[in-house]
């Protein structure tokens, strides 16, 4: 009996590049170098005033962080990604307006356009684009840091996943370095707050990612308004090692 070999199948889509995430990270990363390092995301606030003393403390800390405002950057990151390209810019400044109606504070309001144009800086320094410039012009006083975030990843070839991912990326990990410098926490004690966080970020940016297309007024609105008032009260201290 004669058995014919069965051909193999024809190969499927090579693999999306990942080239472009690993760099949206690092643009994302507190460390480096969009100026994230100088910010704490509420955190200096929360332990001056006693409520976050441990890794426990920080754990919760950030539950509610990435829950609210990390929820809503991350939504807003991800429509920025998604929205199709218009050399007006209109479609971003409606979104950066929508973001600016959910930032309450005058304090996190300048930090977060402060940080927005460090990064169109550092991504123009690696890849500079002409979606980099029509954000530019569009919101010359610098946009919101989710909405450069979302153009940042559609730049570097990703979608509104992506974005959403790397915007809830930032949202913990900056008070979580910032924890170390603070509290004098165990560097592995803090990552480890990160790891288990990770199913609650990753269903976060599943949610920011399936809304992209939604109408800006419809986006996210998740306050935290302790962050607000305690952001405010950090901005009027005389000495603090964060400036928000």
């Amino acid at each position: 009996m004669t058995h014919r070999q069965t051909p193999d199948p024809a190969p499927g889509p090579a693999p999306a590049p990942t080239a472009g995430l690993s760099a949206l990270l690092v643009l994302a990363d507190g460390r480096f170098p969009a100026g994230g390092h100088a910010h704490s995301g509420g955190l200096e606030a929360a332990v001056a005033a006693g409520r976050v003393r441990d890794a426990a403390d920080l754990e919760s800390f950030l539950r509610g962080r990435v829950a609210t405002s990390g929820a809503t950057a991350a939504a807003f990151a991800a429509a920025a990604c998604g929205r199709p390209a218009d050399p007006s810019g209109a479609a971003l400044r409606e979104l950066d307006a929508e973001l600016d109606a959910r930032t309450p504070s005058p304090a996190l309001r300048a930090a977060s356009r402060r940080l927005g144009r460090q990064l169109l800086r550092a991504v123009g320094a690696v890849r500079p684009h002409p979606e980099l410039d029509v954000l530019a012009a569009a919101l010359p006083e610098g946009p919101h840091q989710p909405v450069g975030l979302g153009v940042a990843a559609r730049v570097l070839g990703l979608g509104p996943h992506a974005a959403a991912t790397a915007a809830l990326h930032e949202a913990a990990s900056g008070p979580a370095t910032a924890a170390v410098r603070l509290l004098g926490l165990d560097p592995f004690a803090a990552h480890g707050v990160l790891v288990r966080l990770g199913p609650q970020l990753d269903a976060l940016a599943r949610d920011a990612a399936a809304s992209a297309s939604a109408a800006a007024a419809r986006l996210a609105a998740l306050g935290a308004p302790m962050l607000d008032i305690s952001a405010q009260t950090h901005a009027a201290w005389e000495v603090r090692l964060f400036a928000s």
